[in-house]
């Protein structure tokens, strides 16, 4: 299977924080029908790729990506039918409104679904000009009551909620829309590296993983990590792109301009000798590279390091314009640059070299 049509998959996947079972299964397959080695995963979703090759008496590098999607999860049904759902990660509520959604049944099908929003001939003039908070809103999805909606649909609380967003590529200007691109791109990347690498003659055991949970706390790297025991770590992550509304000097995610490597958020100071030989293997090599400093968010590269007695983690990023949202941007040429940039940096991996970190 090629890049562009994993990432199709992984994109169209219905994948809720904690409940990545299409993304599971997608992942698993492609790791079986490539060789990667052993697979499986745990009872929190987490998938754990094993080549065979690996001897145990090497240093281990973690290959990571989370597997969730900001989404949402029924909390309550109301009389009318409706569903009152709250967030699973972080959502501005000026992006929810009047989108089309999936919610799952209790049978598993998936029942479409629109994020309500009033008509413009029943509001004030002052609540023309005011956006609702996520309590505010719900989820309609055609029924009448309660009594229909638990029933007929089949739909409970603690269902979980998706948004409905089928994947395009442009290939003249080569550029995805989709949804999911937090973290399906660093899904795809995991699996592509470890293929690229599959045949190469390593200085270290390599694992692939996909942590589920990421975006209600990191709570699946919390687990992988102390499973791996990493001696050192890549993160993969679909990063918000800033290329659209920042001034030109402060752009530091832009599309098109290779992957992105931070050097520091909330969750993580990033190491400055593995992001030193990262940037500069990338010029190196003629792979475009960007590097940026977050005041805000986090990734998995935060309980990561923290782990094993000290782990050096970079987070190689392929910008996405419109993050957390239904719809984004990404280019492929940045996706293949980012696996590119982990491939080279893997090749080069030794214990001397870990250890100069």
């Amino acid at each position: 299977m090629n890049s562009l049509k994993l990432i199709e998959q992984l994109s169209n996947a219905y994948g809720a924080c904690g409940f990545e079972d299409q993304v599971v299964e997608i992942a698993e397959k492609f790791a079986q029908d490539e060789a990667l080695g052993s697979v499986r995963h745990d009872c929190n979703l987490n998938v754990y790729i094993t080549p065979e090759k690996n001897a145990g008496k090497k240093p281990v590098v973690m290959v990571d990506a989370h597997s969730d999607e900001v989404s949402f999860i029924v909390q309550a049904i109301k009389p009318n039918g409706t569903l009152q759902f709250l967030p699973l990660g972080g959502w501005s509520n000026y992006t929810v409104p009047a989108h089309k959604v999936k919610v799952q049944t209790y049978d598993g099908r998936w029942v479409s679904g629109i994020v309500a929003s009033t008509p413009v001939h029943f509001l004030s003039a002052a609540q023309k000009n005011a956006c609702p908070t996520i309590a505010d809103m719900v989820i309609d999805i055609g029924s009448t009551s309660k009594e229909e909606t638990e029933k007929v649909y089949n739909i409970h609380i603690g269902a979980p909620v998706v948004p409905d967003v089928t994947f395009e590529y442009d290939e003249s200007n080569d550029v995805m829309l989709g949804k999911a691109f937090d973290n399906r791109l660093g899904c795809a990347a995991v699996l592509d590296t470890m293929k690229d690498l599959k045949n190469e003659d390593l200085g270290v055991d390599v694992v692939g993983v996909l942590s589920s949970q990421e975006e209600i706390g990191e709570r699946g790297a919390f687990v992988t990590r102390d499973v791996v025991k990493p001696d050192i770590a890549i993160c993969f992550e679909g990063c918000p792109a800033d290329d659209t509304f920042n001034p030109d000097y402060f752009i530091q995610t832009a599309m098109k301009k290779g992957p992105m490597l931070r050097h520091f958020d909330k969750s993580m100071v990033t190491n400055p000798r593995f992001q030193r030989f990262a940037l500069e293997l990338g010029r190196e090599l003629g792979i475009p590279v960007q590097e940026s400093v977050r005041s805000g968010g986090g990734t998995n590269g935060g309980p990561i390091h923290l782990s094993n007695g000290g782990v050096p983690v970079i987070i190689i990023g392929v910008p996405v314009r419109y993050i957390h949202s239904h719809h984004g941007f990404a280019c492929m040429a940045d996706y293949n640059n980012s696996v590119k940039l982990a491939v080279e940096i893997i090749k080069r991996l030794n214990d001397e070299t870990i250890k100069s970190f």
